[in-house]
């Protein structure tokens, strides 16, 4: 009994009917799982929309399985099961039109998003916009008659874009391209393509090589995308269409500028825009981002946020248009950027802040404004909190033991996806305290049921920096007292993730490991996110040293409680911890098999390879080159301790990863392979960094079975 209460207090316990079930994990499990997105509630408050993602089996191919996103309706009440509003082809993003009769959502059509209506009297889908740039997450305007949207439109198509820029103007920023001033080569060219002919010729007919994609021309600062590089620069921009059949879009925003989000005011007269309107640097190199108000034609812009070295985002107007609120931050993403609210015809002196050390998401006013709800990841969960408008002090209404990724409130109600051990994704329903809360779907429900789970038992500790470390122990499933069991440390990525019950992404993870036999380990070592400023900035300049100590002291103390066989330990990470285990293995000698994702090895080649490569900077102070930071980056890299790592070793990264790059993986495999050591090293053809996230279903599987099946070489059971 005193076991049990000790569980309930922690959060951690499973269900008594639970302690029967006897169907274990399996790896193909994951397939089963279906992701809940995009909550919205109608108007009335009477129904919620949202998008359900399911793994569908590929009918051409028995081992493949593809992803399919549909939009379901559920009333909120949970007086009946969700409904499935689409079918066949992929939807998403729903918006209620204001009279709730209808929904606007996205589907792609000729490999370009569109946007459809759907009446909920019935009927098919209707094709609203056929736009030549696409069209995506849409919003009403408050009459009902208007739609705003966004797309993206390349530098090359906009130059010539006869309605978008009808005088044929040039950005007043620098393209960059060498030799030419004053950005002339963008100005329109006459001459016919001639490789034979004179020099205007010859750049023509370079030019039509470039178009036809046979030579990337690259002058841009940031030249890698997540699976290729590209010499195209693009601009978001927003449009607003009428709500009839055949209108056509009109800009609302223009230039060569990137503009990031937009809605209408709640009164449909203005537009409240978040983007970046420096016209002195290129888009590449200005990090800042502003807040403007404008007319719904886009005239009358005025800046209502904008500073030099700051970043302000997730504007959100109060429902009476009063209030403006707000996140702003400095350029550095190392960095939790603080709420704030300002009268809307205000000014940055007018601005008070809202004192809460986490990075916030859905930020979202109460109808009578005296609330801001937004979520936060915080301590392994991500719980809902609200901050009271008149004391300026923020509550938690949910716990860290849970995650919300998705919530709208309305009436008093609030509808959220909630993701815990128990089950990964499902919809519930509670008033607007998060209390009396109430399941409404079983899209996973219905299939967990039936399985024996493993809960964590949260852990922590206080490090040499006074920092208190948390992590999280979960016993094989089938557990017996008495009997060692080989673990792993499993550890997350980012630098600045954060791991714990509420954290999707790893849920069949690590109760596949579990099922399979293994103690996991898992925790948030200093720089993880969800903790505050100081602890995300506590790996400054020290990505490997600290770090470690945090994840082997939480190993430590895991084997001190007794069932861990300490001679049968293996480690695995992906991305940051890719990097962290190469680290690991190359100081400490205790791991009988290792594992490294997607990783950085060489700091110095991570700056040229991978997309990500402002976290040198950011991190280290500077650019490979500087003498100080080329000390402190050779200092950090794994590969210049590549000599001492014995352990056996199996190494993955995606053929087509460019934010951390493939380069350093394949570097780190060479001088093993030349040192004579133990290891292996897999690549998956196709795969960019979000393989184990939202990558082939078929590789996702490989790469668990072939980690789990390495370390079984070598733990011997």
């Amino acid at each position: 009994m005193k076991k049990l209460f000790l569980l309930l207090a922690l959060g951690a316990a499973q269900p008594l009917f639970a302690q029967t079930k006897t169907e274990l994990m399996k790896v193909t499990d994951m397939l089963k799982i279906t992701q809940l997105t995009g909550v919205t509630i109608s108007p009335d408050g009477s129904k919620a929309a949202f998008v359900a993602t399911r793994i569908e089996p590929d009918a051409d191919n028995k081992w493949e399985a593809d992803y399919m996103n549909q939009i379901y309706i559920v009333p909120v009440d949970g007086s009946s099961a969700p409904r499935q509003l689409t079918a066949r082809e992929t939807a998403s993003q729903p918006a209620w039109a204001p009279d709730g009769k209808q929904l606007a959502f996205i589907r792609t059509v000729d490999g370009k998003p569109q946007i459809f209506l759907l009446s909920l009297d019935g009927g098919e889908p209707v094709q609203l916009t056929k736009f030549k740039y696409g069209a995506g997450s849409p919003k009403w305007s408050s009459d009902g008659k208007k739609i705003l949207f966004s797309t993206s439109i390349p530098l090359q198509a906009l130059l010539k874009d006869s309605i978008l820029n009808p005088k044929k103007e040039i950005p007043k920023w620098p393209y960059e391209k060498p030799g030419f001033e004053h950005n002339s080569q963008l100005q329109t060219q006459t001459a016919k393509p001639d490789p034979d002919g004179n020099l205007e010729e010859i750049r023509a007919y370079l030019e039509n090589n470039a178009n036809d994609k046979k030579a990337k021309v690259i002058t841009k600062l940031n030249f890698q995308e997540e699976k290729t590089t590209s010499s195209e620069i693009s601009f978001n921009h927003f449009f607003i269409v009428n709500v009839e059949p055949g209108s056509q879009p009109v800009a609302v925003t223009h230039g060569f500028y990137r503009f990031t989000a937009a809605e209408f005011t709640p009164d449909g007269k203005q537009l409240l825009i978040t983007g970046d309107m420096d016209d002195t640097q290129h888009p590449d190199r200005s990090l800042e981002s502003e807040i403007f108000l404008a007319d719904t034609d886009g005239s009358n812009l005025k800046l209502l946020l904008g500073e030099e070295g700051k970043t302000y985002t997730s504007a959100r107007i109060s429902p009476s248009g009063k209030w403006l609120a707000f996140q702003y931050g400095n350029t550095s993403f190392v960095d939790v950027p603080a709420l704030a609210i300002m009268p809307v015809n205000g000014s940055n002196k007018d601005m008070i802040t809202i004192p809460f050390d986490r990075s916030k998401g859905n930020i979202t006013w109460s109808a009578d404004e005296k609330y801001l709800y937004f979520a936060a990841q915080s301590n392994g969960g991500a719980p809902v909190y609200r901050a009271d408008m008149t004391t300026k002090k923020v509550e938690a209404l949910s716990d860290v033991n849970a995650g919300i990724s998705s919530f709208d409130i309305k009436n008093n109600n609030i509808v959220f996806v909630k993701t815990e051990v128990a089950n990964p994704f499902e919809l519930y329903v509670s008033d607007a305290t998060l209390k009396n809360t109430k399941r409404i779907s079983s899209f996973n429900y219905n299939w967990i049921k039936n399985k024996k789970l493993s809960y964590p038992e949260k852990k922590s500790f206080v490090n040499e920096k006074g920092l208190t470390i948390e992590y999280w122990v979960m016993k094989p499933t089938n557990f017996e007292p008495g009997k060692k069991y080989p673990a792993i440390l499993n550890i997350h990525g980012g630098p600045s993730a954060m791991w714990g019950p509420g954290e999707s992404s790893m849920w069949h993870e690590f109760q596949y490991y579990a099922a399979m036999g293994y103690v996991v380990v898992y925790g948030n070592p200093r720089g993880s996110g969800g903790y505050g400023a100081a602890f995300l900035r506590a790996n400054m300049n020290d990505w490997g040293t600290g770090p470690t100590a945090d994840v082997l002291t939480a190993l430590d103390k895991a084997g001190a409680e007794g069932f861990i066989d300490t001679a049968r330990l293996t480690v695995t990470g992906g991305s940051y911890a890719g990097y962290l285990v190469a680290w690991i293995i190359s100081q400490d000698q205790r791991f009988k098999a290792a594992c490294s994702q997607r990783g950085v090895y060489d700091l110095g080649t991570f700056f040229g390879e991978g997309n990500a490569w402002r976290l040198v900077p950011n991190y280290f102070g500077g650019y490979p080159w500087e003498p100080a930071t080329k000390a402190i980056i050779q200092r950090e890299s794994p590969i210049t301790y590549v000599q001492n790592i014995h352990t056996p070793y199996i190494i993955f990264h995606g053929e087509n990863d460019l934010r951390t790059g493939v380069i350093q993986s394949e570097m780190l495999y060479r001088s093993l392979k030349v040192l004579g050591r133990n290891v292996e090293y897999v690549r998956h053809p196709g795969a960019t960094h979000e393989l184990t996230r939202s990558g082939n279903n078929r590789q996702r599987i490989d790469q668990m079975l072939r980690t789990i099946e390495f370390f079984e070489r070598f733990i011997k059971h």
